[in-house]
């Protein structure tokens, strides 16, 4: 994982943190969603992990236009056989990166929520298996509201995380004026892991030790978005199950083969904030979502793990 850091990091200057997460989804077998303003890397982070890993990569640009077909797949009619064959969409595929995924309409949305749940594609009452790994990395510009159609629910709470790129610092824009300014650098992004590296280690982080005490600090954490009065939407039951699949997988890209209260910390906003909705009284005090959580993870008593 270090070596895919390190390819991804050729193409994205100074994103450390953003990229560790997008590797924690990707061993947690999650799906992250990519929020912010145009041009600060969001597709290139998707298109570096792609290139990085030998495995199949999909682009879908979603657009108004893009039909549920287009990504699920169509049964074809076969004159020569006479019978109907299933010609796959580009949800098949180990990284899908959907760009810009909220100007496509709610329709077609709903296209990728089976996919993302269950990692399987129904067709004409046929089920069709998606290989694993499977990851979708969504983008989407959140200031940009023409022609655009807002996430519903359901659907963002399909994505075990979410983040957001950030400018660069000072130095690390001058780097890329250096590197990006005469050659392609992700042109340069050689395969560093393979599929079955990744599936391997799919598998250890699922053997990472969660102590109970762990556990339950995360369900209190979970639980303290539905008491709270700055919330009109908690966390549901699929938060949980992600922090803790994601807890384990930080733990294991720390080296450790047991989870700590800090990783538990770490993971609460980015699993957790884009699952949550204000309450009418603290969109009229200003407060955000973000603040919001974070208040809530303070007022949680940390359990001692030693």
């Amino acid at each position: 994982m270090q070596k895919v850091r390190e390819a991804i990091e050729h193409v994205i200057e100074g994103k450390t943190a953003q990229i560790d997460l997008a590797l924690v989804v990707l061993l947690a077998e999650g799906h992250l969603l990519v929020e912010d303003v145009p041009g600060v890397g969001k597709t290139m982070l998707a298109r570096a992990m792609g290139r990085a890993l030998d495995c199949t990569v999909r682009r879908l640009q979603f657009t108004p236009d893009l039909l549920p077909s287009d990504i699920t797949g169509v049964s074809i009619y076969n004159q020569v056989t006479h019978e109907f064959e299933f010609k796959p969409g580009g949800i098949f595929a180990n990284i899908v990166v959907g760009d810009e995924i909220n100007r496509a309409s709610p329709k077609t949305q709903s296209a990728l929520l089976e996919a993302m749940a269950e990692r399987q594609v129904s067709s004409d009452g046929i089920t069709h298996e998606l290989e694993r790994p499977f990851m979708v990395i969504a983008t989407q510009n959140p200031i940009e509201m023409e022609g655009t159609y807002p996430l519903p629910e359901a659907q963002r709470d399909r994505f075990m995380a979410r983040i957001e790129m950030g400018y660069p610092t000072r130095r690390a824009e001058l780097d890329m004026l250096d590197h990006h300014g005469a050659k392609e650098p992700l042109s340069e992004v050689e395969p560093v892991a393979g599929k079955h590296d990744i599936v391997g280690l799919i598998k250890i982080c699922r053997e990472v030790y969660v102590a109970e005490a762990v556990k339950d600090y995360i369900v209190d954490v979970v639980a303290s978005t539905r008491r709270s009065q700055d919330l009109r939407l908690g966390a549901s039951p699929r938060s949980s199950l992600a922090l803790l699949r994601a807890v384990r997988a930080r733990a294991a890209m720390q080296g450790r083969d047991y989870a700590i209260p800090e990783d538990v910390q770490t993971l609460a906003i980015p699993v957790l904030a884009h699952r949550l909705l204000p309450s009418t009284a603290s969109q009229l005090g200003g407060r955000s979502v973000h603040e919001i959580l974070q208040d809530l993870i303070a007022s949680v008593e940390i359990p001692d793990h030693r």
